[in-house]
Order: structure tokens, then C-alpha cells, then sequence
């Protein structure tokens, strides 16, 4: 029964955020469109380059700290709002000292006009998130779906307004995404009358709670900080080695990959709900991280190849003219975010038993990679030097978390299949690619059938495991089905435990 609740959570959890997540971030995606007909590639390499930016700081100022009151509201153990009250009491100290520290930003050329933005950025985007990742922790997920709804819509409206009709480029970009953060975070705290839970804590409550949470978070920051040199340094580096028209390019293609992006984003969210109360115990958590971890990488790998041969179509369908030589990158980037994803995955072990140092090291050693990966081929094969340089990044530190995190947990990884869908996936990578006309042993259409053999093949290896999951997911709504039919009739007989969930 409670196997079955576990799954039957965790499911749940994830239609809920795919829900609010990523529909959402599907919108958005499509809004690609707008931005590369309102911005010219020049514009859009530095609006991009500004969030990156932002992004780069936004664990710096906060110390991590959404984090640690995620993990450990969402544990079973503890008061959940003096962990709330502690993180804002941190993410207040680490605020304060960013805006002392800010006008520093105005020294680098690039964001002297622009370091205003990326300030309000990080403070909104902080305060979002700790607001929003407590409420998710303690259990609110139908609001936390929600919210990602008003956010998405108040971002898309916003950039309507700002672009097309105000006309005003970059800072329009952004401050749409700062303001409806901004938005959101209010209509949480109304929603949910959030200040009913925030109180001073006396420095002897707040010291423990802080050197706890700042001890499982405080190794994260480091290892955010890598994840963000390895897939956003190569922006910075093409922009300075290579031109902006190119890294604009760059840009536009790796948001295509963006979807498994978001995708392994609303899973991890659920999932980290899943392990954190079931880590204690290692033998479950194991047969656990099993049966997830093979649903995981078939959708992963099945996904990657989905993207990867309508690279071209999403390209047409999405990217204004100017744009439409971009789709050329997008097989070695998505090859590089299925990385990515499987890394995240293999990360929430570091998570759910407390060792983020392993997060550290193994992030560490992947943006180490990219850097000097990026030196060596960028300056000749331009934004594809780039991308290759992420994904043979992101695919050591896959191999590396794949060694480490089973002395954590011993979960089985299925070798065999595992190597079977990174060679064919990475084999039907460079086949698409190759339909660009950059192969001289066969013709675009031959490389295209040779492509489709290859997508064929990756999804029969996992065509068993695509069943299970149905099957689950189809008991899973029927369990579900059946108990509220049991709650709106109390005389119904009990099920046993074919209704557990």
C-alpha cells in the first residue's frame, strides 16, 4: 500500500506541476516568435546575456537559502514556519549585502547601462522563490501550480506590452519577467495570508536553524555557480571570441532543448517532495530511485529524439528569418540538456541524503571541462565548438554522478540499455546534423532515413518500459478514481489494498 502511495504521489505531484509549470512554460516558448521578430540578434545575445547574469547571482545573494527551506519543511520533522522565518531572516542578510555590493556590476562594460536590471532581477527572483518553494514544501501543491500559471500569463502579457507596443528592447525583456515575479509573490502572500506565519526569532532559535540549513545548502551555491558555467559561459565566450550576431543565434537555438529543460524541471520539483520523505529509509528509497530512474531516462532519451529530428520544423515554426540557421545546433544541445537532465536526476541523491559536497565536486569538475573545452574550439568551429564543448561536459559529470551516487543509494541503472540509448542518441545527433548538407558520404535525404531508422530503434530498446509507465499511470487514476467514489459514498465497501494510494 504504501509502495503504491509513493507512486501514486509522485504522480500526482507531477500533474500537478506539469500543469501549472509547464504548460506555462510552453507558452512562453512559443512566444519565441515575438522576441526574435522585436529583437534584432544582437539585442537578443545581450537580453540574454543580462538574465544569465542574473542567474549567476542569484544563489550568491541568497546563500542558497529557498533551498534549505524547502528540504527541510518538506521533511517530516520539525516547525516548518521557524524555517521559513530563519531563511528570510538569511535571505534579508544576503539581500542587503548584494545592494551593497551591486554597483560593482556597473565596472564589467556589458551590463553599465543594464546592472540596474539584473539588481531587480535577483531580488524578485529570490524573494519568488522562497516564497513559492516553502509553500511547495509544506504541502500546497495545487497553489504552487497555480502560481506558476499567473506568473507565465503576467510575463507573456507584460512582454506584449514592453516589446511590440512600448518598444523597448532589452529592458522590456526583462522587466516583464521582474514584475510579474514581483506580481506573483504578492499573490501568494494574500492567497495564502502568508504573513500570519513570519515572526522575529530569538537569535538562540534562529543560530541552529540557520547553521543547519546554511550547512546543507552553502555547498549547493558552488555547485549552482558550475552548473551555470557550464551551460552559460559558452554565451559569454562566443559573444567575445566568436561575435554577438552568432551568440544570438546561439542563444535562440538552445531554446528548443529548453523544453526537456523545463520538463525535467516540473519532475524534479515532484520528485524532491517524493525523496525527501522517503530518504530515511535506504532500503525502500533504493527499490524507489529504481523503477523511476528507467521511467526517467526512457522519457529522456525518447524526448531527446523527438526534438532532435523536428529540430528543423520547431526551427521554422519558431525562429524569425534571421534565425533560421540556429536549428543547426539544436541536436547537440538537446543531446547536451538529456545530459543534463540525467544529472539532475542522479543529483536529488546528494539531495535526499544530505550530501550536496558530491553536488560540489562532481559540478565542479564539469565546468572545469566546459571552460577549457570552450577555449579549445570556439575560436574555430564558433557556437558549434560551443555546444559540443557543453555536451561532452555535461555527459562526464553524468558518468561521474553515476559512479558516485550509487554508494549513497544502490539503486540498478540497467547498464546495458543505459549505453544503448546514449550511443543511439548521440549517433542520431550527428545523422540529423548531417542532413545540413555538412556530410559529403551520403545525401540529405539518405542521412534523414538513416535518422529515422535510428529514432525507430531508440524507441523500441524502450518500448517496455513507455508500457509499464501507461500501465502505472492508468492504475494510478483509477486508484484515485476509486477512493473519491469511496469518499462521496461512506457505505461503500473497502477495496483492501487495490485502493491504497
Amino acid at each position: 500500500m504504501e509502495k503504491k502511495g509513493k507512486y501514486g504521489r509522485l504522480l500526482t505531484n507531477t500533474a500537478l506541476f506539469t500543469a501549472g509549470k509547464f504548460i506555462s512554460k510552453l507558452l512562453v516558448f512559443f512566444m519565441m516568435r515575438l522576441y526574435t521578430s522585436c529583437l534584432t540578434p544582437d539585442q537578443y545575445s545581450t537580453a540574454d546575456l543580462v538574465v544569465d547574469m542574473a542567474n549567476l547571482l542569484i544563489p550568491l545573494a541568497c546563500l542558497g537559502i529557498s533551498e534549505g527551506i524547502f528540504r527541510n519543511a518538506a521533511a517530516r520533522e520539525g516547525n516548518k514556519e521557524d524555517f521559513l522565518n530563519a531563511g528570510l531572516w538569511v535571505l534579508g542578510v544576503g539581500s542587503a549585502g548584494f545592494l551593497l555590493l551591486s554597483p560593482l556590476l556597473t565596472l564589467i562594460p556589458l551590463f553599465r547601462t543594464t546592472a540596474w536590471l539584473i539588481v531587480l532581477y535577483v531580488l524578485m527572483s529570490n524573494l519568488h522563490a522562497v516564497v513559492s518553494q516553502y509553500l511547495c514544501a509544506i504541502g500546497k501543491t495545487g497553489l504552487f501550480a497555480a502560481q506558476g500559471i499567473v506568473n507565465t500569463a503576467l510575463t507573456v502579457l507584460l512582454n506584449i506590452l514592453f516589446l511590440p507596443i512600448l518598444n523597448l528592447g532589452v529592458t522590456g525583456y526583462v522587466l516583464s519577467v521582474v514584475l510579474a515575479d514581483g506580481l506573483t509573490t504578492a499573490f501568494l502572500v494574500v492567497c495564502t495570508r502568508l504573513w500570519r506565519s513570519i515572526r522575529p526569532l530569538r537569535r538562540q532559535e534562529r543560530r541552529p536553524l540557520v547553521r543547519s540549513m546554511l550547512a546543507f545548502c552553502l555547498p549547493l551555491i558552488p555547485a549552482t555557480l558550475c552548473w551555470w558555467v557550464t551551460g552559460v559561459s559558452d554565451r559569454y565566450m562566443v559573444a567575445a571570441m566568436y561575435s554577438h550576431a552568432e551568440n544570438g543565434l546561439y542563444a535562440a537555438a538552445y531554446k528548443i532543448p529548453t523544453l526537456l529543460t523545463y520538463a525535467v524541471g516540473i519532475f524534479d520539483s515532484a520528485w524532491r517532495l517524493s525523496v525527501a520523505a522517503e530518504a530515511d529509509n535506504r532500503e525502500a528509497c533504493a527499490a524507489f530511485y529504481t523503477r523511476v530512474w528507467r521511467w526517467y531516462t526512457t522519457l529522456s532519451f525518447v524526448g531527446g529524439a523527438v526534438l532532435i529530428l523536428g529540430s528543423r520544423l520547431f526551427a521554422g515554426m519558431l525562429f524569425a528569418d534571421a534565425y533560421q540557421s540556429a536549428w543547426m545546433y539544436v541536436p547537440v544541445l538537446t543531446v547536451a540538456t538529456v545530459f543534463m537532465g540525467l544529472d539532475t536526476f542522479l543529483g536529488s541523491v546528494y539531495f535526499a541524503c544530505r550530501k550536496t559536497t558530491g553536488s560540489m565536486i562532481t559540478a565542479l569538475c564539469g565546468a572545469g571541462l566546459n571552460l577549457l573545452l570552450n577555449w579549445l574550439l570556439i575560436p574555430t568551429w564558433g557556437a558549434m565548438g560551443a555546444s559540443v564543448a557543453t555536451l561532452v561536459s555535461y555527459g562526464a559529470v553524468y558518468v561521474l554522478r553515476l559512479i558516485t551516487v550509487r554508494r549513497l543509494i544502490p539503486f540498478r541503472v540497467e547498464a546495458v540499455r543505459g549505453t544503448a540509448n546514449v550511443l543511439l542518441i548521440l549517433t542520431l545527433c550527428v545523422a540529423v546534423t548531417l542532413t545540413g548538407g555538412a556530410g559529403h558520404i551520403l545525401s540529405p535525404t539518405a542521412w534523414w532515413l538513416v535518422a529515422g531508422g535510428l529514432g525507430l530503434v531508440l524507441l523500441g530498446i524502450n518500448g517496455k518500459a513507455l508500457y509499464e509507465m501507461g500501465v502505472c499511470a492508468v492504475r494510478a487514476v483509477l486508484r484515485k478514481s476509486r477512493k473519491r467514489e469511496q469518499t462521496a459514498d461512506p457505505s461503500a465497501p473497502e477495496k483492501g489494498d487495490t485502493t491504497g494510494s
